[in-house]
């Protein structure tokens, strides 16, 4: 079975790629950030259908910020694919903290991209 690592899975583009990978037949690890309001909206329905839930789809707590836990999880999940779709993006936001929107959007995919490379994997 091939397995999917997916930054972003509670965003728009994220849950319906869960959705379509999930019906591919993948194991499908999303990585969340850990933040006061937990919002996995998008993708309870497949999160808590007992048919998928807790079979083939997996949550982890991690952050584009931190690159210790990005390789943590490369290396505990081994994927066959990743999927880069987790950002700030939000407009406001990006105005009102500039620094955190290019550390999570710009640094944080360098730093996914460093663990891929560090970890040896082929994707």
């Amino acid at each position: 079975m091939k397995k999917a690592l997916l930054t972003g899975i509670t965003g728009q583009d994220g849950s319906y790629l869960t959705e379509f990978l999930l019906d591919k037949g993948y194991e499908v690890h999303g990585i969340i950030r850990r933040v006061s309001t937990f919002n996995t909206k998008r993708i309870d329905h497949l999160y808590e259908n007992p048919a998928i839930g807790n079979k083939r789809l997996f949550l982890h707590y991690g952050d584009l910020t931190d690159s210790s836990n990005l390789n943590r999880l490369i290396e505990k999940i081994g994927p066959n694919e990743i999927y880069n779709l987790g950002a700030q993006s939000h407009v406001k936001v990006s105005f009102e903290v500039p620094e955190y929107t290019a550390e999570t959007d710009a640094i944080g995919t360098l730093r996914l991209l460093d663990a891929i490379r560090e970890s040896g994997i082929k994707c």
